[in-house]
């Protein structure tokens, strides 16, 4: 292990903790919880298409990361 590399990886980690934490600070913000405006409930029809879209985008991920995984064991890379 390089020198100096446990002292980069403490700051990447840092990093990316402060952007989850201004992630959070911007959807609490943005869909109104911390005032209770405009926040509104979603429609029956807008759960669906949500967790269509969901389902949707993570098939598609774990489908074409599966093919990434597979053409590379067939020597097909």
């Amino acid at each position: 292990m390089p020198k100096g590399s446990g002292k980069m990886t403490g700051t990447v980690v840092a990093l990316l903790l402060a952007l989850l934490g201004l992630a959070l600070v911007i959807l609490y913000e943005g869909w109104g919880i911390a005032g209770g405006e405009g926040g509104g409930s979603m429609s029956t029809s807008g759960w669906i298409a949500m967790i269509l879209g969901i389902v949707a985008t993570l098939g598609l991920g774990i489908g074409l990361m599966a093919l990434v995984f597979y053409s590379s064991r067939q020597g097909r890379d």
